[in-house]
């Protein structure tokens, strides 16, 4: 878990490291690991095509668009592997209010409420940062979290 956070909260360094490093290739290695994480069945089918073949045969067969890729995402948004939870009737209000106006800098207090509010409907562990790209990534998620709940 720490390795976890490490990577996440530093990614621009290990990105800026000489690529010959053990250092590096460490991170480079997680960073393959984790970005090959399913988000659900979808992905795992297409892994497994991939791994014994059968993604080429049937791409041969019946070419590039052969429908692979809408029937992946048709079963991730079916079985997702983790299904946020519902928002609390306080957190939705907070972030209608919240997301009803344009913010150019989010402050100590309203990063704390979206980390908590995030960490339960995500059930994750992230934590207040200091790194700009970080929160962004963090309101990005609940924006878009968010608009597809009131879908």
């Amino acid at each position: 878990m720490d390795s976890i956070r490490k990577y996440e909260e530093n990614q621009e360094y290990y990105e800026n490291l000489d690529k010959r490093t053990k250092e590096y290739k460490t991170y480079a290695q997680w960073k393959a690991n984790h970005e090959k994480a399913s988000g659900g069945l979808g992905d795992t089918v297409e892994k497994i095509t991939e791994a014994t073949g059968i993604k080429s045969a049937v791409k041969f067969l019946a070419g590039e668009d052969c429908g692979c890729d809408k029937r992946k995402e048709k079963l991730n948004e079916l079985f997702r592997y983790n299904k946020p939870e519902c928002l609390l009737e306080e957190e939705y209000n907070y972030l209608s209010d919240l997301f009803s106006k344009t913010h150019s800098v989010i402050d100590y207090t309203t990063q704390k409420e979206l980390v908590k509010i995030y960490n339960r409907v995500f059930k994750s562990s992230k934590r207040i940062s200091s790194c700009g790209s970080c929160v962004k990534n963090l309101y990005a998620g609940l924006k878009k979290f968010f608009d597809a709940y009131n879908d």
